[in-house]
């Protein structure tokens, strides 16, 4: 679905990625972690277009990504970190935002409320306005809003932030039921273990601008790189191997 080869990114003399090849296949959902400042959010900010790496390319269903990029933006969907709803509009016309540009305000509406209903939230939400709304209530509305155009690839960008733990377990639980039934390939940008292993197929692991590791999540805690399983169990990293910031 989604291939990263070669890819670099500098701000100023601090190169964030240094050579990232990784890969997205079909149905998959792939996992990056890394410690803060490591790249994570550059490099999903990269795929979408938001930053213009020195080097490297970004495929897209084995094309260049970037003479498609209007094609790609109308199948992608996408879950804020902080839900990023928009103050000014209701939950339902957040949810629809997209819709709107393409449809009846009715059928965008019914769409938005059947959307809204699969993230476990009901109609009396849809006309209230996210300063009503509690932190894992707009996180699912940020999520209801992700899968509003049936995307076949959607980005969550740290999901469970924020969130107690229960909220947050409902969460990853919804991700990956969302994924699963939809069959969309999906990539999570996350320091949250337990949202890892809720969520993912495979994990990638962002070290220094170069991804470290890589495998199955079923494979993580069998694995021999040192750095992996002190991140996996929250252990410092020794002094001397900081990641680039």
């Amino acid at each position: 679905m989604i291939e990263v080869r070669g890819l670099t990114k500098s701000f100023g003399p601090k190169r964030v990625l240094d050579g990232i090849d990784l890969t997205l296949a079909e149905g998959e959902s792939l996992v990056v972690i890394g410690g803060s400042g490591t790249g994570k959010s550059v490099l999903l900010r990269s795929i979408l277009g938001l930053e213009t790496p020195e080097a490297g390319e970004i495929l897209w269903r084995g094309r260049p990504l970037g003479p498609q990029r209007a094609a790609f933006m109308q199948g992608f969907g996408m879950l804020f970190q902080n839900a990023a709803l928009f103050d000014s509009l209701p939950v339902w016309r957040n949810v629809a935002f997209r819709l709107l540009r393409d449809m009846p305000k009715a059928r965008a509406r019914a769409i938005a409320l059947e959307k809204l209903a699969r993230v476990g939230l009901g109609p009396e939400v849809a006309d209230l306005y996210p300063a009503a709304l509690s932190g894992g209530m707009r996180k699912r509305a940020g999520l209801a809003r992700a899968i509003a155009a049936d995307p076949k690839v959607i980005f969550f960008d740290e999901p469970t932030t924020g969130l107690d733990p229960i909220r947050a377990a409902a969460i990853n639980t919804l991700i990956r039921g969302i994924v699963d039934e939809t069959g969309a390939s999906a990539i999570t940008i996350t320091h949250d273990m337990t949202s890892v292993r809720s969520i993912g197929d495979r994990v990638a692991l962002l070290d220094r601008g170069r991804i470290r590791w890589q495998g199955p999540v079923a494979g993580m805690d069998e694995a021999e790189d040192g750095y992996l399983r002190d991140f996996i169990a929250g252990h410092a990293r020794p002094q001397g191997s900081q990641a680039a910031v």
